[in-house]
């Protein structure tokens, strides 16, 4: 009974990862997207706006991102 439980649990859980097909430079903006239901150029203003208002941290954060987010599966 806990097993199925644990493993109803984990289908349900929304991972982390780069898109693979919703993507402009990386897919950190099209993962990040899908995970949290916003469009992707919401997302991608939002980039733009805080890497020129902030002095480049907008910028900073997305090679982080790249580098710290595995890509998705091809089957997804």
């Amino acid at each position: 009974m806990t097993n199925n439980v644990l493993d109803d649990a984990t289908a349900q859980v929304k991972k982390l990862r780069r898109s693979r097909s919703d993507k402009m430079v990386a897919g950190v903006c099209g993962g990040v997207s899908k995970m949290i239901g916003v469009d992707a150029a919401i997302l991608r203003i939002v980039l733009v706006a805080a890497t020129l208002l902030g002095f480049g941290t907008g910028a900073v954060l997305y090679v982080a991102a790249w580098i710290l987010m595995p890509e998705e599966d091809a089957a997804m």
